[in-house]
């Protein structure tokens, strides 16, 4: 009985011991990994609206927080098998960073994002962040996505489709609302149907949504508000190519057609007239902005609308000018030089047909030995009462009128010398 009754009271004290007693602690390796275990990585990304040439910053963050992380930064590629991500690790970092941030240059297009940390000796790691998403507004070949009613607010209890478009054949449509801090997949909250997802809502909310496939595509996000109150503007969900032409209108729950809309632009009223569409024929950077409708007293959410600017490549003509000038200019040279050297032959010979030297040696003793003349032919310039002004840095001779000779007077007094005289001293 004694023996049995201790056994007891042993059996009751190591139960005592095992549920209220404090557990014993464990040194080494398997408190490192415990204490690794029991810290959250928690990432956040910057901006998460992408715009052109813009850089995202990752930062990741262990909480609770304390020194001595090294942290990983990885890609989150759908798994469609299993409705969630695998995590690749971006190009070039696969050791890590000491820096708990991360830059990424050059991105365009919506993507998933994902860290982890880890430290000691045998670096035990953290569990992977959840994942966060920049989004793209602009549409690319490889995946897009489109909306049916094409515009960005609705009503509640209205349908709303998205599709799904590009290379691949399977889809999911995720919606990210800004209410909360999770995503959701089209199956929780809709009907997806091949590569389109229908969606309504019973109360207001604002989500963004976009495609993803199982080949580690992303399409462009878009914004969509259902909208609890009468009146909504009717803006693009899309953004605006610059220099298009768009048009925005008003809705009130249950009628169509309306006139007497007032339209404001960042808050600024822009036209307040009878008519019911505010249309802008060529769409310019500044007209970017939120825009929203009144009517009756009553204002519409505001929408933002956006404008894309349209890419201007530099002109090709640059380097083909490179190219096609030297080579022209070569063609033009050969094309000329036998055309100068024609023209050249051609004044020479005029030139030894109109000079010609004095042949009178008596009438030549009696002038300066210095002087040299040349006979110049006189021909009708078509307008006789021009005064001829001399030209400015010109050489003029000094003409003289006189005989040639003896043998031919006629000729003589037609024939005007000009006296060229050398400076040279001799």
């Amino acid at each position: 009985m004694g023996h049995t009754l201790l056994c007891v009271l042993g059996v009751l004290f190591l139960s005592f011991l095992l549920c209220c007693g404090k557990p014993p602690v464990l040194w080494g390796s398997g408190h490192e990994n415990l204490r690794s275990a029991a810290s959250k990585s928690v990432l956040t990304v910057s901006p998460s609206w992408l715009s052109s040439g813009e850089s995202v910053t990752l930062s990741c963050e262990v909480k609770p927080s304390s020194a001595g992380w090294r942290f990983y930064w990885y890609q989150a590629v759908p798994y469609l098998s299993k409705k969630n991500y695998r995590y690749d690790s971006l190009p070039g970092i696969i050791n890590g960073t000491v820096e708990n941030s991360f830059i990424i240059h050059g991105q365009k297009l919506t993507a998933g994002f994902a860290c982890r940390a880890g430290r000691g000796n045998s670096e035990y790691l953290t569990d992977y962040s959840e994942p966060k998403f920049v989004w793209s507004a602009d549409a690319h070949p490889a995946a897009s996505l489109s909306v049916s009613p094409d515009r960005e607010q609705h009503f509640t209890w209205e349908y709303v489709t998205l599709n799904c478009g590009g290379n691949s054949a399977k889809w999911r449509v995720v919606e990210f609302r800004e209410s909360g801090s999770s995503s959701f997949l089209c199956s929780t909250w809709g009907a997806m149907r091949g590569s389109s997802c229908t969606t309504t809502s019973l109360r207001s909310h604002k989500s963004v949504y976009w495609c993803e496939s199982g080949s580690g595509e992303f399409s462009n996000a878009v914004n969509i508000t259902f909208q609890y109150e009468d009146l909504l503007l009717v803006s693009p969900v899309h953004p605006v190519t610059e220099g298009a032409s768009v048009t925005l209108g008003c809705r009130l729950r249950g009628e169509n057609q309306l006139s007497n809309v007032f339209f404001y632009h960042n808050d600024k009223l822009i036209q307040s007239d009878s008519r019911a569409e505010l249309n802008i024929s060529a769409v310019s950077q500044s007209d970017e902005g939120f825009y929203k409708c009144e009517h009756s007293g009553k204002v519409s959410p505001q929408s933002w609308m956006a404008v894309k600017a349209v890419s201007r490549r530099r002109s090709s003509s640059f380097p083909v000018l490179l190219v096609v000038g030297p080579v022209c200019g070569v063609v033009l040279v050969v094309l000329l030089l036998p055309l100068c050297l024609f023209v050249k032959s051609r004044g020479t010979s005029n030139l030894n047909d109109s000079v010609r030297i004095s042949e009178d040696p008596v009438n030549d003793a009696n002038d300066d030995q210095h002087v040299t003349y040349s006979l110049l032919e006189l021909k009708n310039s078509g307008n006789k009462s021009r005064h001829c002004e001399p030209e400015e840095g010109a050489v003029y001779s000094n003409v003289r009128v006189g005989s040639a000779g003896r043998s031919n007077p006629a000729a003589a007094d037609a024939a005007v010398y000009s006296e060229v005289k050398s400076d040279s001293g001799y």
